[in-house]
């Protein structure tokens, strides 16, 4: 079935005539501020300023909202980086690069290392976070709009099983699932390809950019029954292109979702101390 014949088959409309009733005065129109290159840089303070004014202040809160007030970043309240001095644009480029540093780190470190895969939970509703503003950005870091752990777990990776940095134009690499051994989940699973440096999707000749378990019958298997997956930039061999997951032709990034994972033994539950570990990407000799 096509695309076209997919999306042609749903409806969209206002939840007011669906219930046939009068549509609500329209939203004030907003004047958003032009996004640019210094967007996040200098002038985040103006773009924070700007959006905090959607984003009703919560008692956990209270305190961040005040230290930021102290410097002028306030709901709606306009900010020009260009009053600053030479001296304080200088310490807010410090100030701007330490964050995304920190951040950096804090996603290098979510979680537990499983044979090279990062295994952790780091989205949650804001109880979860308790006030932890970096992990809340590392997660939306590594993976914004992520689910609840018992929801869909999220391994992830740009190592090897040995550690070493994954580069697709160094190595062809193989990830194999044993026999049985697939990640246990209620709904399904995938294991999707991302560019290292950009974190984004690799323009391939077969226009794969996963392979998840309701591809699993179109999969060759081997003769014991497990899995293996050919992670490479280049095609490999005919009698393994099914299997063909292509990899950029540079850094890796590979993230495995597990959608309503098992709670029952094997299970990744919880959170980098399941009995099910995501096998080692290894190095093709």
């Amino acid at each position: 079935m096509s695309w076209g014949r997919v999306q042609s088959g749903y409806k969209a409309q206002p939840l007011s005539a669906f219930l046939k009733q009068p549509a609500p005065p329209a939203s004030p129109a907003v004047d958003w501020p032009k996004f640019t290159d210094d967007a996040l840089k200098l002038d985040f303070p103006k773009y924070l300023s700007f959006l905090l004014q959607f984003c009703p202040e919560v008692a956990e809160d209270k305190a961040i909202r005040a230290k930021m007030a102290s410097v002028g970043i306030a709901p709606g309240q306009a900010f020009d980086s260009n009053k600053l001095s030479e001296a304080q644009k200088g310490e807010l480029a410090l100030g701007v690069k330490g964050g995304y540093d920190a951040i950096e780190k804090r996603v290098a470190d979510l979680g537990k290392v499983i044979n090279g895969w990062q295994v952790g939970a780091a989205q949650g509703a804001r109880s979860f976070y308790k006030g932890d503003y970096l992990l809340l950005a590392a997660a939306a870091r590594a993976g914004i709009y992520g689910n609840d752990p018992v929801e869909a777990m999220y391994p992830l990776t740009k190592k090897d099983g040995t550690g070493a940095e994954l580069d697709g134009s160094k190595h062809n690499y193989t990830l194999t699932f044993a026999a049985g051994e697939y990640p246990p989940v209620n709904a399904f699973w995938s294991v999707t390809m991302y560019d290292g440096k950009t974190q984004l999707l690799i323009e391939n000749p077969i226009n794969r950019y996963l392979i998840n378990s309701p591809m699993l019958p179109s999969l060759k298997k081997n003769k014991d029954g497990s899995l293996t997956l050919y992670i490479q930039k280049d095609a490999p061999p005919a009698d393994k292109k099914a299997n063909w997951l292509p990899a950029p032709d540079g850094p890796i990034y590979m993230v495995m979702r597990l959608y309503w994972p098992k709670t029952e033994p094997p299970s990744i539950l919880p959170p980098g101390e399941g009995t099910w570990q995501p096998p080692a990407i290894t190095v093709v000799p």
